[in-house]
């Protein structure tokens, strides 16, 4: 088993502004675990014990319809904290899974809890990742108004090429694999209806697809696209 050293999670977002005590007991608590692509972490209606952060690798959380239909409402990459909301002492309410390969720092969540309380800016740092999930809902609730598909996946892609971007000779790539289908389930869309918006925004030269990845040309375009700007 890989021990954790301060220098392996001083960086992570969730950890920032630490003082090395607190970090050093983070290393002792702490556990490496690695998950596979696809892999479940928990399951709504779960009794998870553990609070999961992300270390590396990407994570989604998701929700299903009645008739089974996945419904994406993130996906968390390093530095995360995947379960905020099991410090409520209620089952997880939510899905996860692997999004790509990658490890998981656990933490026992009794364990977890002390340390709140030990140190404010540990529980400074959990309510502000918990605050930011609040807000990017309230956005998502505010897309769930009748806007046709393309601009509502237009507004996905520009969310996506803000957190997960990386500079392109044609724009900004978007380092995700992110296939029709799993746009799809992000909106709890059929993946005819999702492949029909994504081929009138690259007739738009919104986007364009280069070997599997969505590449953004114009951010500020695709911007004012889906603000109804232009």
């Amino acid at each position: 088993m890989t021990k954790l050293s301060i220098e392996n999670i001083k960086d992570l977002e969730i950890f920032l502004g630490l003082n090395n005590e607190t970090l050093e007991k983070l290393c002792d608590l702490g556990t490496i675990k690695e998950y596979k692509k696809n892999s479940q972490v928990f399951l709504d209606k779960d009794t998870v014990n553990n609070i999961f952060i992300v270390l590396s690798g990407k994570f989604s959380l998701y929700k299903l319809s009645e008739n089974a239909q996945k419904k994406i409402i993130f996906i968390l990459g390093e530095g995360k904290i995947l379960n905020e909301v099991i410090l409520d002492d209620l089952p997880a309410s939510i899905y996860c899974e692997t999004f790509e390969d990658g490890n998981l720092l656990v933490y026992d969540k009794k364990a977890f809890i002390e340390l709140m309380r030990e140190d404010f800016d540990l529980t400074r740092n959990v309510l502000n990742s918990l605050a930011i999930k609040v807000r990017r809902l309230y956005r998502q609730m505010k897309n769930t108004t009748p806007i046709k598909i393309e601009k509502k996946i237009a507004a996905k892609l520009w969310k996506l090429s803000k957190d997960y971007g990386i500079p392109h000779p044609l724009g900004t790539l978007i380092d995700l694999n992110v296939s029709v289908t799993y746009l799809a389930d992000m909106f709890g869309s059929q993946r005819e209806t999702v492949s029909r918006a994504l081929k009138k925004l690259t007739e738009l030269d919104l986007m364009l697809f280069e070997s599997k990845k969505i590449i953004i040309p114009n951010r500020d375009r695709l911007s004012r696209y889906f603000k109804d700007i232009e």
